[in-house]
């Protein structure tokens, strides 16, 4: 079963559903029941037109619903005729869906975590990675299951059901999700990396606004620096490791342009502002060259914008770099030690203050609590090189 195939015509059989009129959560609702049936009857033999074939499955799975449903009379002008089988039309619905997700009658939360559920495919786990929360919160208690999700996700549907699908959105919010997207591709569990910035892409040409530009700027800016973050077998290579000759200049080339655009107009905003800091990144010929002072001081824009804990954090490695590690650690003291990645920050900056013994336990500590198999490695290796050197003492 090709689940890459999959993920990438739901956007558009969902939109088509929603155009023909069916609301957003009975579309959604209907979609899934095709997707299962996909992964039950396709490896028996893949339809030559799997679009076709998922809007054709997924309408009579939203046919069967609705005749069921006590509100069958309010929808009779609706379904009257199916309509004749064929190829599907070559729209791409996936912006505009996330635009239907960002419905101003729901939370940012909601919205966010619909859209990721709906458009971007992803799994209740994954969601609950993105909001730094528990699994359980996301799903509100109840057990998820492969294909479909539940508590926020579901009280989102139920908010957005029977919304005419050209409602506009909020962009604010369309933006938070797309950098989801993009953070959860980027970290290699799911790959949507490049669909974030195709879709990124897309609201850029018809909304003139610098937040877009610099949500643009800052996807391409981290997408140049892919092909050097892991090694051959697959380990993490830290920023100041990893090869710069195989850093991609045109992307960042077209980052820092569409940055720069950005910040000329003077109404500056977070993701300009963590655009900026990657900027100063990929600008720096060696790791020893980073400009950390700049650094700290778009973090502290950033903070301002933001106030989010884990700017924070990360300020709180750029001081470090920038005024010695224990103006880092005390930078670090201020935080909730409950953060995700503050302890491995902790083992970190206590290695470069020289304190070996302290900063190999903390490695240890942050690898049991790592989100994924690559970072716990990798934390893992820190530890068992800092405790060897200390052996051989």
């Amino acid at each position: 079963m090709n689940e890459v195939l999959l993920r990438s015509l739901t956007p558009s059989v969902l939109g088509i559903l929603v155009r023909r009129g069916a609301d957003f959560a009975a579309a959604e609702d209907a979609v899934q029941d095709a997707l299962v049936e996909a992964v039950r009857v396709w490896p028996a033999g893949r339809p030559r037109d799997p679009k076709g074939w998922l809007v054709t499955v997924a309408w009579r799975k939203f046919l069967d619903a609705t005749r069921a449903d006590t509100a069958r009379r309010r929808r009779e002008g609706l379904i009257d005729e199916e309509p004749a089988p064929g190829p599907a039309p070559a729209v791409d619905d996936t912006l505009q869906l996330y635009f239907l997700c960002a419905h101003p009658s729901l939370t940012p939360s909601s919205a966010v975590a619909l859209t990721l559920r709906a458009v971007g495919g992803l799994t209740t786990r994954q969601i609950a990675q993105a909001y730094l929360v528990p699994e359980a919160t996301m799903a509100q208690g109840v057990p998820p299951t492969p294909l479909r999700q539940w508590g926020r996700i579901s009280r989102a549907k139920r908010t957005v059901s029977g919304v005419r699908f050209d409602r506009p959105g909020d962009v604010a919010t369309v933006l938070r999700v797309l950098y989801l997207v993009f953070n959860e591709g980027y970290s290699g569990d799911v790959d949507l990396a490049a669909e974030a910035i195709r879709l990124t892409r897309q609201l850029a040409a018809v909304i003139d606004h610098p937040e877009v530009a610099g949500l643009l700027a800052l996807m391409l800016l981290h997408h140049a620096r892919r092909a050097a973050r892991t090694a051959p077998d697959g380990s993490l290579v830290p920023l100041a490791e990893q090869d710069r000759g195989r850093w991609d200049t045109e992307a960042i080339a077209e980052g820092v342009a569409i940055l720069q655009a950005a910040l000329a107009r003077d109404r500056l905003g977070e993701f300009q502002a963590q655009a900026a800091i990657a900027a100063l990144h990929a600008d720096a010929p060696t790791a020893e060259e980073t400009d950390w002072v700049q650094i700290v001081e778009w973090y502290d824009e950033l903070a301002r914008l933001t106030d989010n804990p884990v700017v924070r954090l990360n300020r709180a490695v750029a001081v470090g770099e920038a005024d010695g590690p224990r103006a880092g650690l005390a930078a670090l003291a201020a935080l909730d030690d409950s953060l995700p990645r503050h302890t491995a920050v902790a083992a970190y900056l206590h290695e470069r203050d020289g304190d070996l013994t302290t900063a190999a336990r903390l490695y240890a500590e942050a690898a049991q609590k790592a989100p994924n198999l690559a970072e716990r490695d990798h934390l893992t290796r820190q530890a068992a090189r800092l405790n060897a050197r200390g052996m051989r003492r």
